[in-house]
């Protein structure tokens, strides 16, 4: 009976450090020293926890269509600063300001996107620690 309830109790600890794995810190990912700014078409909407992503196609000067990905903080957090689910579609043209996967991909952190509205929405993770991360998920204070 004891190997039962140890069985249970290890299987539910383990669940439950599942989500923790997908969270990351800004700095295990990004490289805060290679900023970027995407313009492009919106192609997919993830909005997903621990992080929402979405997609943008970005051309080039030959005309070659890029696809980058674009991490940005979870679906609550957007709507608190004002994103709701239905304010991008597929095909709006969106700005992206963030920085580059350490890695080399096309995969940014989003830290502000601007909407075809004009609005801009802060799009870090809070708490992240990543550039203008105060650990409230409010927008960096302008100088």
């Amino acid at each position: 009976m004891k190997a039962k309830v140890f069985a249970a109790t290890s299987a539910l600890v383990l669940l439950a450090a599942v989500p923790a794995f997908a969270h990351h810190s800004f700095a295990a990912e990004f490289d805060g020293s290679k900023p970027v700014r995407l313009v492009g078409k919106l192609s997919r909407v993830e909005w997903t926890n621990p992080h929402s992503y979405f997609y943008v196609d970005v051309v080039d000067d030959k005309g070659k269509v890029t696809t980058w990905g674009c991490e940005g903080a979870g679906p609550g957090a957007l709507s608190r600063r004002g994103l709701k689910k239905g304010d991008i579609k597929i095909g709006d043209t969106l700005v992206v300001d963030g920085y580059r996967a350490k890695d080399g991909s096309h995969l940014i952190d989003g830290r502000r996107v601007t909407l075809p509205d004009g609005r801009s929405i802060y799009g870090g993770t809070p708490g992240d620690g990543g550039p203008g991360d105060d650990g409230s998920g409010n927008p960096p204070k302008k100088s």
